[in-house]
C-alpha cells in the first residue's frame, strides 16, 4: 500500500481544498497575524458560537414547523395505498405502508424529540432519505461511502449517489453528491452499486440504472481524476448501459451488480441478483475490460421459493485465518459467502460454501441452511448489506441499511430517514464451522470513555446475573460537510 500511515489518523478535512499560505511583503508568513486581528478572529468565533447554542436551545423548546413544503419526487404519501413506495418503480419496498396501514395521523412530536432521534454513532446524511449502501472501498487513505439518496425529500425518489469520506470509519465528512440521475439509462435512479479496484489501482464502479422505459440496466463509471483521494468527481462511460437484461429475465428483475473478482484464466466475474418465477438466482457475467461481457449458461446458485435476490454480495473467508481477504482470492483453506438480499421478506440472508472457479458455480456445505433458508445476516431491521475488502488492516468490513419504521408524514417533519448500521468486520467462524463471526470495527473503541472489568463470573443456562456497569454516557459525534467545513474555517481565519 502506498498510502502512509499517518493518513488514517489525519483530521476529517481535505488539506488541497485550502488555500494556501502566502508569504507576506516582509517575508513573514501569512498566517502571523497582528494582535488586533487575532483578537477580532477570536470575537467573531465567540459571537458565532454564541448564536449557534442560542439558536439551537430556541428550536429545541418549541414543535417542530411543519415541512410539507418538501414534494416527494416519487408518487404521493397515502396510507390507504396498499402498495409500498418504491415496488411500481422496481425496486424493494420503501416505505412501511404494510406496517402503518391503520395509523390515520401523526404524533404530536416536537423538535427536541426528532433531535434525540439523530443518531451519535452510525452515519446517516445531513437531511432526507438514504438506503442502500454503495460502492463502499479504501482509497489513499481515505475510506468511502456512497449511498443510496434523495436530496430533495425525506421520502423514497429522485435517487442519487451521497457520498461520504472518513479516516477512521467514526468521524465522516460529508463531499458533494457523487453521479445524479442525467442519462436516459439512468433517469428513474441511480440504484446500487459495487466498486472494484483493479491491480494496477484503477477503479471501476458498475452501478444498476432504472432508463426512461423503467427497464434495469448496468452501467460504468469511473474516477475523473483518479489522483483525488476524495473522488470528487466521477464520469459515466459513453457507451452506457453496459448490460442490459437477459431475454429470459424480466426487466424489473437485474439488479445489483458485486464487485468483481478475477479468475485463474484472467478473466473478470460479478455477479447480479435476479429470479425466475419464485427461484431467486445470481447470474454470472465475464469480462476483460468491463465494457463487454459474456454472460454464463449456468447460475452462480439459485434456490427455489426465495423470490427477487437482491444486493447480492459474494466473497471468500480463511478457514483458519483472523484476517479478511481479498474478493479475488481462492484456493486451499478459503470458502465463500453467498448472500442475498430477499425482496419478499425484506431480510438478509447468507449461507457459506465452496466455489468452483473451473465452473463459477457456489455450492453450499448444508443444503438445509442454503440462502434464503438458513441462517440470517441480521435479526432486526437490515437489509441491503455490501462488503468490501480492507487493504490497509486486512479485514472484510459490511455495511448496512436500518429502515425506521416511522410513517412517511414523520420522516418529512423530522426531515430525515434511515441510518447506515455502525460497520462490521466479517471473519468465518472456525469454532462452528457452519457461520461468520461479525464485530464492530476496532475503531469503535476508541469512543469508549472508560470499562469495567469483570472476572470468575458464572452465568448458568438460563440464569440471569445483574452487573453493575454504571451510568451510561453518550458522545456526540459530529459529522460536518465540506461547505460548512470551508466556511468555519474561513470565519477562524479571517
Amino acid at each position: 500500500m502506498d498510502t502512509p500511515y499517518h493518513h488514517l489518523h489525519a483530521p476529517p478535512y481535505y488539506p488541497p481544498l485550502l488555500p494556501e499560505e502566502q508569504p507576506s511583503d516582509a517575508g513573514t508568513p501569512a498566517s502571523h497575524r497582528k494582535p488586533f486581528k487575532g483578537f477580532a478572529a477570536i470575537l467573531a468565533s465567540a459571537i458565532f458560537l454564541l448564536s449557534l447554542v442560542a439558536l439551537i436551545i430556541n428550536q429545541t423548546q418549541k414543535p417542530l414547523p411543519s415541512q410539507n413544503n418538501i414534494v416527494p419526487t416519487s408518487k404521493p404519501t397515502s396510507f390507504s395505498n396498499p402498495e409500498p413506495r418504491g415496488v411500481a418503480e422496481g425496486v424493494s419496498a420503501k416505505s412501511n405502508s404494510h406496517l402503518l396501514r391503520n395509523i390515520k395521523g401523526s404524533y404530536n412530536w416536537t423538535n427536541a424529540m426528532f433531535t434525540w432521534q439523530r443518531t451519535s454513532f452510525h452515519f446517516q446524511p445531513e437531511k432526507n432519505w438514504m438506503n442502500d449502501p454503495n460502492g463502499p472501498l479504501f482509497y489513499k487513505g481515505w475510506y468511502h461511502l456512497f449511498y443510496q439518496y434523495n436530496p430533495d425529500s425525506a421520502v423514497w425518489g429522485n435517487i442519487t449517489w451521497g457520498h461520504a469520506v472518513s479516516a477512521d470509519l467514526i468521524h465522516w465528512l460529508y463531499l458533494p453528491i457523487a453521479m445524479v440521475p442525467d442519462q436516459w439509462y439512468d433517469i428513474n435512479g441511480v440504484w446500487t452499486g459495487s466498486a472494484t479496484i483493479l491491480p494496477d489501482g484503477q477503479i471501476v464502479m458498475l452501478y444498476t440504472g432504472s432508463t426512461d422505459k423503467s427497464v434495469q440496466v448496468q452501467n460504468l463509471a469511473y474516477p475523473a481524476d483518479p489522483s483525488d483521494p476524495l473522488l470528487l468527481d466521477w464520469v459515466k462511460y459513453p457507451g452506457n448501459p453496459v448490460l442490459v437484461p437477459p431475454r429470459h429475465i424480466g426487466p424489473k428483475d437485474f439488479r445489483d451488480p458485486t464487485t468483481a473478482w478475477a479468475g485463474p484464466d484472467g478473466k473478470w466475474r460479478l455477479t447480479i441478483g435476479s429470479k425466475i418465477g419464485k427461484t431467486g438466482i445470481s447470474l454470472v457475467y465475464q469480462t476483460t475490460d468491463f465494457k463487454t461481457y459474456e454472460l454464463l449458461d449456468e447460475y452462480l446458485h439459485a434456490v427455489p421459493g426465495t423470490g427477487m435476490w437482491e444486493c447480492v454480495d459474494f466473497y471468500p473467508v480463511a478457514i483458519n485465518g483472523s484476517v479478511g481477504l481479498d474478493t479475488s482470492a481462492t484456493g486451499p483453506g478459503i470458502k465463500h459467502v453467498l448472500k442475498a438480499s430477499l425482496d419478499d421478506t425484506k431480510v438478509d440472508h447468507y449461507a457459506i460454501g465452496t466455489y468452483n472457479p473451473a465452473n463459477d458455480k457456489w455450492t453450499p456445505d448444508n443444503p438445509e441452511e442454503d440462502v434464503g433458508i438458513g441462517l440470517k445476516w441480521d435479526y432486526g431491521r437490515y437489509y441491503a448489506s455490501k462488503s468490501f475488502y480492507d487493504p490497509y488492516k486486512k479485514r472484510r468490513i459490511v455495511w448496512g441499511w436500518i429502515n425506521e419504521t416511522d410513517t412517511e408524514s414523520d420522516d418529512l417533519e423530522k426531515g430525515w430517514a434511515s441510518v447506515q448500521t455502525i460497520p462490521r468486520t466479517v471473519l468465518y467462524d472456525n469454532k462452528t464451522g457452519s457461520n461468520v463471526v461479525q464485530w464492530p470495527v476496532e475503531e469503535i473503541e476508541s469512543l469508549r470513555q472508560n470499562s469495567t472489568v469483570f472476572e470468575e463470573v458464572v452465568v448458568e443456562p438460563g440464569s440471569v446475573v445483574p452487573l453493575d456497569i454504571g451510568v451510561a454516557t453518550q458522545v456526540i459525534l459530529h459529522t460536518i460537510s465540506l461547505k460548512l467545513l470551508v466556511t468555519l474555517i474561513w470565519l477562524l481565519i479571517f
